[in-house]
């Protein structure tokens, strides 16, 4: 497992618990954090993305979503990497600030308007598995993605 997933990981459970304090932070702080561009294209054939759109970390629906995946260890081992893309927000990719352009470029290849809520299942070889505009429980996601042929092989090497 590369060290960028367990950094998302981390962060990601840090963003959940508290979102304000961390951008508070990260605006306040004298060390810089540096935004990164994410390019879904990188991913490929690397890891599963799993993209959450959502206004703001205020939307119910975003905050349901984010309790649903709190205590999921399963993302790993999937090799699923969450990105949250917020409207009014700081959005997030690999456990990194991400910029802009990146986050509108999202928004505009799956047609999420900065007022909607989705979830949505990229695969590795690229391709839309599943999209939802309902808060989704990780067992769920988790679920639809061992049933893909190529994570069958990926289990079977990996005993």
């Amino acid at each position: 497992m590369n060290n960028s997933v367990l950094i998302a990981l981390t962060l990601t459970a840090s963003i959940v618990l508290s979102p304000v304090s961390i951008a508070g932070t990260a605006q306040g702080s004298t060390h810089t954090i540096k935004m990164s561009s994410f390019n879904l294209s990188s991913q490929k054939w690397q890891n599963r993305v799993l993209l959450v759109f959502a206004p703001s970390v205020d939307n119910q629906s975003y905050q349901q979503q984010m309790q649903l995946w709190q205590q999921k260890s399963g993302f790993q081992d999937r090799d699923l990497v969450l990105v949250q893309v917020l409207a009014t927000d700081k959005s997030y990719a690999n456990g990194q600030l991400i910029d802009e352009s990146s986050a509108a470029k999202l928004r505009n290849r799956f047609g999420v308007d900065k007022e909607n809520f989705r979830v949505i299942l990229v695969g590795k070889d690229g391709g839309v598995k599943r999209s939802d505009t309902t808060p989704v429980k990780a067992t769920t996601i988790f679920e639809q993605i061992d049933a893909m042929p190529m994570r069958q092989q990926e289990m079977r090497s990996s005993r």
